[in-house]
């Protein structure tokens, strides 16, 4: 094998173009070498064995790669197809070299593999135009090529910091409330499955004291990281009760503290909607506001099972949307055997395959029949119903249900 002097750099190092001849006659690689000779930023390499070939393209890195069709031992049209199973030059533009102006030859040249075909030795301005206009595309190859993998590489870290995040939101979520914890509730449970973009759902319940626990699910406008930061604020806020001047057994209150601590101008100006409720056990009375929230859902134990649910509607407006003097409340009373259900719009704004929207009265009618017939795993089994809906596992928004069953 024979060398210019040019030094055999890193190929992502430089924007030299890199010739290597593939040709048994040494009279061959010195006439291509005079050619090329003068020509700027270009280093010529030669293999006279075509034994060696592919090992002499895998050391030196190769732009194009010039090969003769006709050398002893091996056959031309077989190395074409050896150097594109090889991982290193598969995409290596390759100019074959032939004695003879063929068609035939031509043609299995190209279903080999070739990019480029000439009659041997052709003119040197048309062999330097043709070197370097396949150069200089399979440059751009990689370089589209390294774009695309740092894309993708950037889309798994996403990927992965979303997967984190959510894990993160779950692990600050209350724990399913198991019988026996109150005489007064049976069982809390939920569902949270986040958008593949992490949205800005957060839902939870505790004890206020012996006497009151908090009932609350929240949505924040958007999706992506800030909007699911800002959720766990608010749901850190409610959790540890943390709002100046405010009681939390008064869910009125609660709202008019989180609307001025969370102006949509101080927190990137995103606001959010909100259900929180309060269930006194003794008097066995549910008091709440909404922000904004899609109404929740209450079945009165006693009333036949299959009737729709109570609306428990919200009154005021998205919280840090605008200054608000006051949040209204309302009260009912909880039968025994009752059970409630709060959710987010994920849960019930669904686009069809067909290209409408699912209808909320559909969605209100599909939970209460759910409630009848699957009472234990109605949330499930809606999470099921709204994928095959969407026609995707992923849905645009978060899926996030409150279950709560009185005793």
């Amino acid at each position: 094998m024979s060398t210019r002097s040019q030094p055999n750099a890193p190929l992502a190092d430089v924007d030299d173009i890199r010739v290597l001849l593939i040709d048994d006659q040494p009279m061959v690689a010195q006439a291509v070498g005079r050619m090329l000779a003068d020509v700027p930023k270009l280093v010529f390499r030669s293999c006279t064995d075509p034994a060696q070939a592919i090992a002499a393209a895998n050391a030196f890195e190769p732009t194009v790669i010039l090969q003769d069709l006709v050398m002893p031992d091996i056959d031309g049209q077989m190395l074409v197809k050896f150097f594109r199973a090889n991982p290193a030059t598969t995409d290596v533009p390759m100019i074959v070299l032939s004695s003879k102006e063929e068609a035939g030859t031509k043609a299995d040249s190209f279903a080999n593999g070739a990019n480029d075909y000439l009659v041997k030795l052709p003119q040197q301005l048309e062999l330097i135009a043709r070197i370097k206009y396949h150069s200089r595309g399979y440059r751009n190859l990689l370089q589209r090529n390294a774009a695309v993998m740092e894309i993708s590489e950037a889309r798994k870290r996403l990927a992965d910091e979303f997967a984190a995040g959510e894990k993160y939101v779950r692990s600050l979520l209350a724990k399913p409330w198991s019988p026996g914890q109150d005489a007064a509730v049976h069982s809390i449970d939920w569902r949270f499955v986040s958008t593949a973009e992490m949205g800005g759902d957060a839902l939870g319940y505790h004890k206020l004291d012996d006497d009151h626990l908090a009932l609350y699910l929240l949505d924040v406008t958007g999706h992506g990281l800030a909007s699911a930061l800002l959720g766990i604020t608010v749901l850190n806020v409610i959790r540890t009760g943390t709002l100046p001047n405010t009681d939390f057994k008064k869910p009125g209150e609660v709202l008019f503290g989180l609307n001025e601590a969370f102006p949509c101008e101080k927190h990137g100006e995103k606001f959010f909607t909100i259900w929180y409720g309060v269930f006194q056990t003794s008097t066995r009375t549910l008091t709440w506001s909404g922000a904004g929230h899609p109404a929740a859902f209450l079945f009165p134990g006693d009333v036949p099972i299959e009737t729709p649910p109570k609306q428990l509607e919200s009154q005021g407006p998205m919280i840090g949307m605008m200054p608000w003097p006051e949040f209204e409340f309302s009260s009912v009373t909880v039968p025994e055997k009752s059970r409630l259900i709060l959710y987010s719009d994920g849960a019930h704004e669904i686009h069809k395959t067909d290209g409408t929207d699912w209808a909320y009265a559909d969605y209100v009618t599909t939970v209460a029949e759910m409630a009848a017939k699957t009472p234990t795993t109605l949330m499930d089994d809606l999470h099921a119903l709204i994928i095959e809906m969407n026609g995707r596992e992923t849905l645009d928004d978060d899926f996030s249900i409150l279950d709560i069953h009185f005793a």
